[in-house]
């Protein structure tokens, strides 16, 4: 429960904010695409550094990286109700951003390392999945509330106690520990993540103002290009590359790594798009539409736990596919949404959204180190962990770009009718993770995953040292 507290700050930072976005446009003169980058700013800088975060924790300390991520967390949240400005809120969401990448995967290694037994550990990811929908449920009606009471800043400013909170019962109850042989640090490997995820998020968000044939966007997707090749000349010659391209002969783990980007995507993009939908469109006051989407929130704590059972008894299949039907539907049912659509259709809609993102967490986690070795499954979970995050900055990047490519200043009927193409985006965003969860969980995947533990390192180069 403790380790959980992590990413129930983590989580109800993230839909708080949520709720905050048109209070904090407001206030700040933020255009749309600063909004959007108060979300995938941090969202990308947690992505960005979590392999480097496991990699610190397990030289000088989980325990203690921990703590220092809680503490830079707390400060950066101070920071960021004080910014009087929407790029220096942006700046400090990064340091938030920052703090969090030291959160949940560390937190994470603990939990793995405490839970041996296949099965618990399964129930335990559900567990650690139900914490999540925890902050969901809670963040919309705290935020809510505290936007309409005392003003947004307050909704980083609640972050402090917890922060405090979890260092105080973290230095009381949790061992310190550290791997038995921690892994070299990779700077030019992790530099080239950094620039990866950061052009592409880039380019997504500022297309649509800059043009999508400007040189800036075409330099940034260009970037992403290079980065992405240079992984791959440059990781397969280190000893110990920060991403193990051994990982990716693998069509569970690959897969895996594909889902969660389009789970994730789906969840960031929804979050993103109902909450500008219900204030901006519907005139819904912050604490009514933080309620509305509760639905959400508490459809993820009742079904994950239940599919961390499943996952448990007979694997991840099973989940994947409800998962991904879930998703595909509730963008369907809101591809003509309209000003005057039923709040009863709504809530249904946000109903079956959340028995998706209830059912995909534990399974993408298992997927992801299904029939790797010990030595290899941290690294798959922290790889499946980093590409939640990122899945989640290009998923806000992604259905804002598409908004404000229709939008055009409209409002109303309009500004909702702009919307109809990104509510098809994440049907088929649902589609991808019904696709990918078949593959994944395939007896040909199974058998895939099985050669590439066997399969020799690849020879390093000298370079390597």
């Amino acid at each position: 429960m403790i380790c959980s507290l992590s990413l129930l700050i983590v989580g109800l930072d993230i839909t708080a904010v949520n709720v905050a976005l048109p209070a904090i446009g407001d206030d700040l003169g933020a255009e749309l695409s600063w909004l959007q980058w108060s979300v995938s700013a941090y969202t990308l800088a947690m992505a960005s550094l979590l392999l480097l975060s496991g990699s610190v924790a397990d030289r000088i300390g989980r325990r203690k990286t921990l703590t220092i991520g809680l503490s830079v967390f707390t400060a950066a949240s101070v920071l960021c109700s004080l910014a009087p400005s929407a790029p220096l809120l942006v700046a400090a969401r990064v340091l938030q951003g920052v703090g969090a990448s030291m959160l949940n995967p560390v937190a994470m290694a603990i939990i793995t390392n405490t839970f041996i037994e296949p099965k618990e550990r399964a129930q335990a990811v559900g567990v650690w999945g139900a914490m999540f929908g925890i902050s969901m449920a809670l963040g919309p009606i705290v935020g809510g509330t505290l936007v309409s009471t005392v003003g947004w800043q307050w909704i980083f400013l609640i972050n402090v106690p917890l922060g405090l909170a979890a260092i105080v019962l973290l230095q009381r109850f949790v061992p310190e520990s550290k791997a038995p042989r921690a892994r070299r640090f990779d700077p030019v490997g992790q530099s080239l993540i950094v620039v990866l995820l950061g052009s592409v998020t880039f380019g997504v968000i500022e297309g649509p103002n800059a043009g999508w044939a400007s040189p800036l966007i075409l330099a940034a997707f260009a970037a992403s290009l290079i980065a992405a090749t240079g992984l791959a000349v440059y990781e397969p010659r280190r000893d110990e590359p920060v991403v193990d391209p051994r990982l990716f002969r693998s069509i569970p783990f690959s897969s895996s790594i594909a889902l969660a980007v389009a789970a994730f995507a789906a969840f960031g993009g929804f979050l993103f798009l109902n909450t500008l939908y219900l204030q901006d469109v519907r005139g819904l006051s912050p604490v009514q539409a933080g309620v509305a989407i509760v639905p959400i929130a508490l459809m993820t704590v009742v079904l994950s736990p239940i599919s961390g059972r499943m996952v448990g008894r007979s694997g991840p299949r099973r989940p994947l596919l409800i998962a991904g039907v879930a998703f595909s539907v509730a963008g369907t049912m809101l591809v003509d949404l309209q000003p005057a659509t039923s709040m009863e259709w709504l809530i249904a809609a946000y109903v079956v959204f959340g028995i998706g993102f209830g059912f995909v967490n534990a399974p993408i986690t298992n997927a992801a180190v299904s029939g790797m070795p010990v030595a290899q499954a941290g690294v798959a979970a922290a790889i499946a962990t980093t590409s939640r995050q990122f899945g989640q900055a290009i998923g806000v990047a992604v259905i804002g770009a598409i908004v404000a490519s229709g939008a055009a200043g409209a409002a109303g009927e309009q500004a909702a009718s702009s919307s109809h193409a990104a509510w098809w985006t994440l049907a088929g965003l649902g589609a991808a993770v019904f696709v990918l969860g078949a593959l994944a969980t395939s007896n040909w995947a199974k058998a895939s995953a099985t050669r590439a533990t066997m399969a020799p390192n690849p020879e390093p180069a000298s370079a390597s040292a």
